[in-house]
């Protein structure tokens, strides 16, 4: 199974999330080991122990994408509030 930190994006021109914390798992990392994880309980053929180990892990999983979600739901509240103080037209987004 795929590491919490590993899987940098170290392209030029790219920024880390604000939110981003050394070692923490990326969430598209987190999306994919959890689609993964639910393909392999939905093919079925583990044991009970097995079952539950993987809906432990993608319960794990659905946090640590839920945590990326809700922050950036509040950075895209935060950047259109700066836009509409800017603007003359309240809610317009250009």
């Amino acid at each position: 199974m795929a590491t919490a930190g590993s899987g940098s994006d170290a392209r030029p021109g790219k920024r880390a999330p604000e939110t981003d914390a050394p070692g923490r798992m990326p969430y598209e990392q987190a999306r994919d080991e959890l689609t993964d994880l639910v393909k392999r309980l939905e093919a079925g053929g583990l044991t009970l122990e097995q079952s539950l180990q993987l809906w432990e892990r993608g319960q794990q999983l659905a946090a640590i994408c839920e945590e990326w979600l809700e922050g950036a739901r509040a950075r895209l509240a935060t950047a259109l509030a700066r836009q509409d103080e800017g603007s003359e037209t309240p809610g317009a987004p250009f």
